[in-house]
């Protein structure tokens, strides 16, 4: 059964911390220096919170799968969706190795759908995969210099062709490598 996930980027982890375990009235499933998620059953949750982002709030929003099939059926719905896919593959992130893809809404909101392989000790590895330099839509566009996931949806001066997407994954948002430009 899939799991709604909302990534929110803080500036201060012991004072959010102390507020989402309040609120949801469960302690973190997994703690780091700069990181915390809860998995909450009721509703079923995958929430985590770091303070890696450029400023506080909503990084992103996804749906992580339980299985395979999962993951290619919200491939497949995120495909429909008329938007540009950033299929990143085997990737690490957020202490964990997965399988994922992304797509951006016509508002910029980048969407992760994700499986989980297992756990990992560092943010991310580096090396590992072409996405590896980047974790979300909005990292991948600080680290190779390019747009947010919403200016790249209101714009057209982002990335390069759709053969240059999978090339350019590691600094690519979905939104950017539908648009021939600047960025990537």
């Amino acid at each position: 059964m899939k799991r709604f996930h909302v990534h929110a980027h803080v500036e201060d982890l012991a004072a959010s911390i102390a507020f989402y375990t309040r609120l949801f009235g469960a302690e973190p499933t997994r703690v780091e220096s700069d990181y915390a998620k809860w998995m909450i059953e009721d509703p079923r949750l995958n929430f985590a919170i770091s303070t890696r982002g450029a400023s506080a709030g909503i990084d992103h929003l996804g749906i992580q799968a339980d299985n395979e099939q999962e993951l290619a059926e919200l491939k497949q719905r995120a495909s429909a969706a008329d938007a540009a896919l950033l299929d990143e593959g085997a990737t690490t992130c957020c202490y964990a190795r997965s399988e994922k893809h992304w797509v951006t809404d016509p508002q910029g909101i980048a969407w992760e759908h994700y499986r989980t392989l297992g756990d990992i000790p560092v943010f991310r590895e580096s090396g590992h995969g072409a996405a590896a330099a980047c974790c979300t839509p909005a990292e991948a566009a600080q680290a190779g210099g390019g747009c947010s996931p919403a200016e790249a949806a209101r714009t057209s001066g982002c990335c390069g062709p759709a053969d240059t997407l999978q090339a350019a994954a590691a600094c690519c948002t979905p939104a950017q490598g539908a648009k021939p430009g600047r960025c990537c």
